[in-house]
C-alpha cells in the first residue's frame, strides 16, 4: 500500500470535492483536501527551494500518490468566490493579493505535475484550455468541429452572419449561450464589442451529448433532452446513450490531444446529423449527471485515484 496521501484540491464545501473525498475515505485511502478557496487565511503552505520541499498545515506534503484539482480560485470572478466587499473598498489591493495567491498555488500544482504525479488536471496546459485554442487545435487533428470565430470586429460579425443562424456567448463562459438576432447586428449593439470580444458560432440545432474521459477511457456518455439552446440548468431529461467505435476515438483523441487525463466534453449535432465538439471541460461537475442519468462517474473517478494509492 502506497503510504502517500490523495490530495483533493478545492473548497470542502464544493460538493464535488466533497464527494470525491467521502468515496477514497470509504475505500480507506489516506485523502488531504488543500482548501484553495479559504488560502491564504488557511491552510498553511509552504514551499521551499527543492522541488519536493512542500509542507501543508505542518505535514509534509513532498509528492502525493495522486492530485484531482478542481479549482484553484485565482480570481476574483472565480464561481464560489466572493471578493465583492474587497473590490469595492480596494479593487488594487484585492487584486494584488490574488496575484500573490496565484503565484503561490500553481507552482505548488506545478511542482506536482512536473514531477509526474498522476493529475486530473494539471494547470500545466492551461493555455490549451481556452476554447479559442482548444476548436483550433481540434480542427487542425481533424475532428469535427463548428464554425467559430472570436472577435471585437463588428464587421467581421456581419460577414460571419449573413446567411445563417449563428449562437454567441462569452469567451471565457459564463453566461448562457444565445441566438444571434437583426437586434444584435445593430450599430449600437456591435459597439459593445469594443468593451469585451464575443464567440459566435454556427447554430447547432440538434442533441447535446456528454462525454466522459478517464485516462484513454470513455467511463460515461449521456444523451441530455433539452429544448434550450443552452442546456445547462434547463435539462427535461437525461439517458446513457451508447457511442459509436469512431466517436469514441475521437473524443480518446481529443482528450489526449489537448493534455486532459480527465475531461467532460461537450459536442452537439448539426443540421446534417454530424456530432460535433464544443468544448473539452478541464474540471467537469459530474454529480448531476450521475443523479439523474444513472451513470457512475464518482465511482470511476475515485477509483482511479485510488488505484494510484495503492501502487
Amino acid at each position: 500500500m502506497n503510504d502517500r496521501p490523495v490530495l483533493v484540491v478545492g473548497s470542502p464545501h464544493d460538493p464535488h470535492v466533497a464527494a470525491v473525498r467521502a468515496g477514497l475515505e470509504g475505500l480507506d485511502v489516506d485523502v488531504l483536501v488543500v482548501d484553495t478557496l479559504s488560502f491564504p487565511a488557511s491552510p498553511a503552505i509552504t514551499l521551499g527551494h527543492e522541488l519536493e520541499s512542500i509542507s501543508i498545515d505542518g505535514r509534509a506534503a513532498g509528492l502525493p500518490a495522486a492530485v484531482y484539482l478542481r479549482d484553484v480560485y485565482a480570481q476574483p470572478l472565480a464561481v464560489g468566490v466572493d471578493a465583492a466587499g474587497e473590490m469595492e473598498t480596494d479593487w488594487r489591493r484585492t487584486l494584488v493579493a490574488f496575484r500573490e495567491k496565484a503565484h503561490m498555488l500553481f507552482p505548488l500544482l506545478g511542482r506536482w505535475a512536473e514531477s509526474r504525479v498522476p493529475f486530473y488536471n494539471p494547470p500545466a496546459s492551461n493555455w490549451r484550455h481556452a476554447k479559442a485554442m482548444q476548436l483550433a487545435l481540434l480542427r487542425g487533428a481533424g475532428l469535427p468541429v463548428p464554425e467559430t470565430i472570436w472577435t471585437n470586429d463588428p464587421e467581421r460579425v456581419k460577414d460571419f452572419a449573413r446567411g445563417r443562424r449563428v449562437a454567441y456567448k462569452p469567451v471565457a463562459g459564463g453566461a448562457a449561450t444565445q441566438e444571434l438576432g437583426p437586434d444584435d447586428l445593430t450599430e449600437d449593439r456591435l459597439e459593445a464589442l469594443r468593451g469585451a470580444p464575443v464567440t459566435f458560432q454556427e447554430l447547432l440545432e440538434g442533441e447535446n451529448i456528454r462525454v466522459y474521459c478517464l485516462d484513454g477511457e470513455v467511463v460515461a456518455s449521456v444523451r441530455i433532452v433539452t429544448e434550450s439552446l443552452d442546456y445547462r440548468q434547463r435539462e427535461d431529461a437525461m439517458e446513457p446513450v451508447e457511442l459509436p467505435d469512431e466517436l469514441t476515438r475521437q473524443c480518446l483523441t481529443a482528450s489526449e490531444l489537448l493534455g486532459m487525463s480527465w475531461t467532460g466534453i461537450d459536442l452537439k449535432r448539426d443540421g446534417q446529423g454530424q456530432l460535433k465538439f464544443l468544448e473539452l471541460n478541464s474540471s467537469p461537475m459530474f454529480l448531476g449527471f450521475d443523479r439523474s442519468a444513472g451513470t457512475a462517474i464518482l465511482d470511476a473517478l475515485v477509483a482511479k485515484l485510488a488505484s494510484h494509492a495503492r501502487a
